[in-house]
C-alpha cells in the first residue's frame, strides 16, 4: 500500500499527516520548529518526531512513505539539499511552507494567497501552477508584515524625537516604553522579527495618527503588489496569518476576498497525493 506523508513546518512547530491513496487521514503528529534554513539538524529531528507520531499504530516503514514537506526556509537550496540527504522516505519533495499554505487555502482553484504574519509571503496559483513571491525576510522584504510594521513604528518614533515627524501619543508611549532614543536603537540592534512584530497590533488596531499613517502606507504598498500579481486578471484573494483580516478589510472593495479552504497541512497532503 502506498502511503503519503504531508509535513507543514514553520518557525514555531511542525505538523505531520499520514494519508492513504484515497486521501483518508491515518494519523497525525506534532513536534518542534522546522525552519530548514536556520537549523537543518533540528528540522530533521522534528520532522522525524512528527512523522513517527503520525505512524503510531501503523506497521508502515518510514522508507515506504511518499512525502511532501512544506518548510520555512526551504527557498535556500543548500539547506534543502542537506535535509534531503538525511531523510529516509521513498520519495521526497520539499517546498516552502508558503506553497503548502497556498495549496491548502486554494485547493485546485486559481487565486492569490497573502500570508501576513510576523513575515509575509505571497503565492499565485493559475491553472494548477503555483508561483511564490516575496518571503525574503524583514531586512530585505516581507512587505506589510508585522516585523516591518513594528520596525516602521520605531523608526517613526525616532523621527518624531528629532522633530522630523509629528509626535503622537503612540510614538511617545513607545519611546517611554523602550527607554528613549538610545533604548530604541539598542532594541533595534538585538531584536528578532517576532519582537518587532509585537508592536504591529498597536498599528493595525489603533486610532493614533501615526498608526493610521503607517498602516495606510502598508495597505497602499500591498494593494500595488496585488495589482502586479493579478497581471490583468481578477483573481480572488485569500489572506492568512494574524494580520490577514486587517488587510482583507481594507482591500475587499477591490477584489473578492475568500476564506481558506484548508490549512498548510492540508496543502502538504494534497501535494503528496499528487506525487502518486
Amino acid at each position: 500500500m502506498v502511503v503519503f506523508l504531508g509535513i507543514d513546518g514553520g518557525g514555531t512547530g511542525c505538523r505531520a499527516a499520514l494519508a492513504d491513496a484515497s486521501g483518508a487521514i491515518l494519523g497525525f503528529g506534532t513536534a518542534g520548529p522546522a525552519n530548514v534554513n536556520s537549523d537543518v539538524a533540528g528540522t530533521f529531528a522534528n520532522v522525524m518526531a512528527a512523522t513517527r507520531m503520525a505512524l503510531t499504530g501503523h506497521d508502515i516503514p518510514e522508507t515506504d512513505l511518499v512525502a511532501v514537506l512544506g518548510l520555512a526556509g526551504a527557498n535556500v537550496s543548500m539547506a534543502v539539499a542537506q535535509l534531503r540527504q538525511m531523510l529516509p522516505f521513498a520519495r521526497i519533495r520539499i517546498v516552502t511552507d508558503a506553497v503548502t499554505a497556498a495549496r491548502g487555502a486554494l485547493g485546485g482553484s486559481d487565486g492569490i494567497v497573502a500570508a501576513m504574519g510576523t513575515g509575509s509571503v505571497f503565492a499565485v496559483q493559475r491553472n494548477g501552477i503555483m508561483r511564490q513571491f516575496g518571503g525574503r525576510g524583514f531586512v530585505l522584504g516581507d512587505q506589510g508584515s508585522g516585523a516591518v510594521l513594528g520596525r516602521a513604528l520605531l523608526a517613526e518614533a525616532l523621527r518624531a524625537d528629532d522633530g522630523f515627524a509629528e509626535m503622537t501619543p503612540l510614538l511617545a508611549e513607545v519611546l517611554d516604553e523602550l527607554g528613549g532614543v538610545e533604548g530604541i536603537i539598542t532594541f533595534g540592534f538585538r531584536a528578532s522579527p517576532a519582537e518587532f512584530a509585537a508592536f504591529a497590533p498597536r498599528i493595525v488596531q489603533g486610532d493614533d495618527p501615526a498608526a493610521r499613517r503607517l498602516f495606510d502606507a502598508a495597505v497602499t504598498e500591498l494593494r500595488d503588489l496585488m495589482r502586479i500579481l493579478q497581471a490583468g486578471d481578477s483573481l480572488p484573494l485569500v489572506f492568512l496569518g494574524g494580520l490577514g483580516p486587517f488587510y482583507a478589510d481594507r482591500l475587499r472593495d477591490l477584489w473578492e476576498i475568500r476564506t481558506p479552504i484548508g490549512s498548510g497541512l492540508d496543502g502538504a497532503v494534497r501535494l503528496a497525493l499528487e506525487e502518486a
